[in-house]
């Protein structure tokens, strides 16, 4: 019988960028450093993004943390990088594909963008969704029109044009009565919708008790308001210095800001929150 290490019943999970990577999109080695430490330890850590699998794959497989899935596609996923298979997948309701739909011909001058389990739709124009799958050369069809786009397994559905239209577009979104959705505005140039009830947050409980670890020992650190409900439903909440005001609200611990290693800070914190470290 091996003996339990001392943080095997703790998960810390980050955010990507402005988080575990610095304003450059870069690791700091600080953070890189920690987290080998709290694996070595026994402890989990992953990632939690909007991206999907293909995007956030080089991030994942850049970290010594290849035993512990991964929260994608804004927690619509959670993705076993070590089996490359979706062990979780909260799916739109077929309402929620319809009110995208709707929405998709109330506003021709978006682009519709579609992330489903296993591949990604770009809709209308393209202009604005061929930016969102450029830097990551992420494969994609380009279905002009949103009526031809599968319906099934879409994961989440982003709205992607100027800022003045999307704010039409989560203006529209907020009048309705009681949608079968969770929506995000993820930038002031995309907001998003995906099944009800689904975020960072409820993929992060999800992923804990598939690893068999309690509420209280969960950790999760961010950097901005598509984190806000990942932060508020982990045990231990953090944020960057960086954050603005309301993510400090609610968090137990305030790192320092992310280019000086933010989760190395939030590491240190959890370990000694564990009484592994004085």
């Amino acid at each position: 019988m091996t003996d339990k290490k001392p943080l095997s019943d703790w998960l810390i999970v980050s955010d990507i960028d402005g988080t575990l990577n610095n304003k450059l999109r870069q690791l700091p080695e600080r953070n890189r450093l920690a987290i080998e430490r709290f694996v070595a330890e026994g402890g989990h850590f992953t990632l939690a993004s909007g991206r999907n699998p293909q995007s956030m794959e080089r991030h994942f497989r850049s970290l010594p943390i290849a035993g512990t899935p991964a929260v994608v596609i804004n927690g619509a996923g959670i993705y076993d990088f070590s089996k490359n298979e979706m062990v979780f997948f909260s799916p739109m309701s077929d309402e929620g594909m319809r009110l995208a739909v709707e929405a998709a011909k109330k506003f021709p001058l978006v682009d519709v963008i579609v992330v489903a389990k296993d591949t990604i739709y770009i809709t209308g124009t393209g202009w604005f969704g061929k930016l969102f799958v450029s830097a990551d050369h992420l494969d994609h069809s380009h279905i002009r029109n949103i009526d031809d786009v599968p319906k099934k397994d879409w994961g989440k559905v982003i709205f992607s044009g100027l800022p003045t239209d999307i704010k039409r577009v989560e203006k529209y979104f907020c009048s309705l009565t009681d949608p079968d959705i969770t929506m995000m505005s993820s930038s002031i140039a995309s907001f998003e919708i995906l099944a009800r009830n689904t975020h960072k947050g409820t993929a992060v409980l999800k992923l804990a008790e598939l690893l068999g670890i309690d509420k209280s020992h969960t950790g999760a650190i961010g950097d901005y308001f598509n984190d806000y409900d990942m932060l508020k439903s982990v045990g231990v909440p953090a944020c960057c210095g960086q954050a603005p005001k309301e993510m400090k609200k609610i968090a137990q611990f305030v790192a320092c800001h992310c280019n000086k290693g933010a989760v190395a800070d939030f590491i240190e914190y959890i370990e000694k929150t564990a009484g592994h470290r004085d």
